[in-house]
C-alpha cells in the first residue's frame, strides 16, 4: 500500500539563534525522499532562512507567532504569562490567517518548541489537523508548569522528546500520559573544509569553547572561576573561547549583580577576576561549527545538569570531547567522550581541563569516540525517518 506525501507545516520560533532551530533544520533536511512535504514559519528572522533556500524548503517570518513558556520563580512567571497574554491578544489576524492555511493546505501541524503551546491550545478547537510537539527543555515544576502540561496534553496528538530526560521531566508533572517517543537530535558530518574563525589565535594553548549565550543555569560563569583557578596554579595555557550573547541580565548573585546592575556583561566580569587574557568573547556565531573546528574540546557546567544539548552533541560530533555536568551519560561519558562531573566543584573541573591540556593523545581518543557515538545515535537519515514515520502516522490516523 502506498502511503501519500503528507504536508506538514512546522512553527519555529528561534529563526537559527538557537538549537531548537538548528535542530528542526537538519531533521527537516535529511527527511526520506517523498515521505513529507515541509513548510516552516519562524518567528525570528535570523540564519536559518538562507539554509532552507539552499535546501528548496520553503521557510517564511511571521513574526506574530506568540509563545512562552513556564519558568522557576513565581514572579518571572507573572511577568512572562502577563506580556505573552497581551502579545496573543494583538495577533488575532495573524491566528485566523494560520488557522485557515492549517485547515487548507496541511495535514499535520509540528509546533517546534513546548512555549507554542498557548497556539497549539487556540488551534485545537478550531480544526481537525492533527498536531505534533517537541519537547526540549526541562521545567521546574509549579502551577504554571503544569498548567502548560494539562495545555498541552490536551491539545497535541504525538510528542517528540529529544532524550529521555525530557520524557521524564514532563511525565513527573503530573497530567495524563504524553503518547509520545524519544527522538535524538541529528547531527549533520562535520564539513571537512570547515575553516576556524580567524579570530581564534592558533598558538599552543588548549582552546576550550563554550556554545551558548548567557543566562543564570547554563553555568558559563563558572568558566571565569575555573579560569581563576588556573591562574592560582600558575596555567593561563587555556583559551576559553565563548560563542553567545555574554550580557548580564535579571536578578544575580553577587558580583554578578552587580555587573548587571549596571548593564555590564560576562566580559567585565572576567576583566574584574583579572582572567580576561584567557577569554575570547566572540558574540552571535552563526556557524558554531567555525568555533569548534578552532577549539579542542567544549565545557557546559550547567547548574541544570543536563549534559545533552545541541553544543554538546556538535562538540561530541566534531570529535571535541565535552567537559559537562550531571549524571546522563548517554552522549558525554568520562574517561570515554569526554569528563562527566556529577557535581560541579571548579576544583574538579579545573583537573579535568588540566588533563586534556596535558595529554594530547587523551583528547584525541576522546574526541574519536564521541565522533562514532554521534554518528550511530545522532544519524541524520535514521532519527529523520522516525520523525517522518510519526507525521505519516498521525495523519493517517
Amino acid at each position: 500500500m502506498s502511503i501519500s506525501v503528507r504536508r506538514v507545516l512546522c512553527l519555529d520560533i528561534e529563526g537559527g539563534y538557537g538549537g531548537s532551530s538548528r535542530s528542526l533544520f537538519q531533521s527537516l533536511y535529511h527527511l526520506p525522499v517523498g515521505a513529507v512535504q515541509p513548510e516552516v514559519w519562524c518567528r525570528r528572522a535570523g540564519p536559518i532562512q538562507a539554509l532552507y533556500e539552499r535546501a528548496a524548503i520553503p521557510c517564511s517570518v511571521k513574526s506574530d507567532i506568540t509563545h512562552v513558556s513556564a519558568l522557576p520563580r513565581l514572579s518571572r512567571n507573572l511577568y512572562a504569562f502577563t506580556r505573552a497574554s497581551l502579545r496573543y491578544l494583538a495577533t488575532s489576524e495573524f491566528r485566523a490567517t494560520l488557522n485557515a492555511a492549517v485547515n487548507e493546505r496541511f495535514d499535520v501541524v509540528h509546533f517546534n518548541h513546548e512555549a507554542l503551546f498557548l497556539l497549539a491550545s487556540w488551534m485545537r478547537r478550531r480544526t481537525e489537523v492533527p498536531f505534533t510537539m517537541h519537547f526540549r527543555t526541562n521545567l521546574v515544576p509549579s502551577i504554571f508548569a503544569r498548567w502548560q502540561a494539562r495545555c498541552i496534553s490536551r491539545a497535541i496528538d504525538h510528542a517528540v522528546f529529544i532524550s529521555e530526560n525530557e520524557q521524564r521531566s514532563w511525565q513527573a508533572l503530573g497530567v495524563k500520559p504524553f503518547v509520545g517517543s524519544v527522538i535524538y537530535n541529528i547531527v549533520a558530518a562535520p564539513n571537512p573544509t570547515s575553516v576556524a574563525y580567524p579570530e581564534i589565535p592558533q598558538d599552543g594553548r588548549l582552546k576550550v569553547a563554550s556554545l551558548s549565550n548567557y543566562a543564570w543555569v547554563r553555568g558559563v560563569d563558572r568558566l571565569v572561576e575555573v579560569a581563576s583557578a588556573l591562574a592560582n596554579r600558575g596555567r593561563r595555557d587555556v583559551l576559553f573561547v565563548v560563542a553567545g550573547d555574554m550580557k548580564l541580565r535579571g536578578s544575580l548573585p553577587s558580583e554578578l549583580g552587580a555587573i548587571s546592575r549596571r548593564d555590564g556583561s560576562l566580559i567585565d566580569y572576567a576583566a574584574d577576576k583579572g582572567v580576561a587574557d584567557m577569554f575570547l568573547f566572540l558574540g552571535h556565531v552563526s556557524e558554531p561549527e567555525r568555533v569548534l573546528a578552532g577549539c579542542h574540546a567544549l565545557a557546559r557546567l550547567s547548574r541544570e545538569n543536563n549534559p545533552w544539548g545541541r553544543d554538546v552533541i556538535e562538540a561530541l560530533g566534531a570529535g571535541r570531547p565535552v567537559i559537562a555536568t550531571g549524571k546522563y551519560d548517554r552522549f558525554v561519558e568520562s574517561d570515554t567522550t569526554g569528563m562527566l562531573l556529577s557535581d560541579y566543584s571548579v576544583e574538579d573541573a579545573t583537573d579535568q581541563i588540566l588533563r586534556l591540556a596535558d595529554d594530547r593523545v587523551l583528547l584525541d581518543r576522546l574526541g574519536a569516540a564521541g565522533r562514532a557515538r554521534i554518528e550511530y545515535l545522532c544519524n541524520g537519515p535514521a532519527r529523520a525517518a522516525c520523525l517522518a514515520a510519526i507525521w505519516q502516522d498521525v495523519a493517517r490516523r
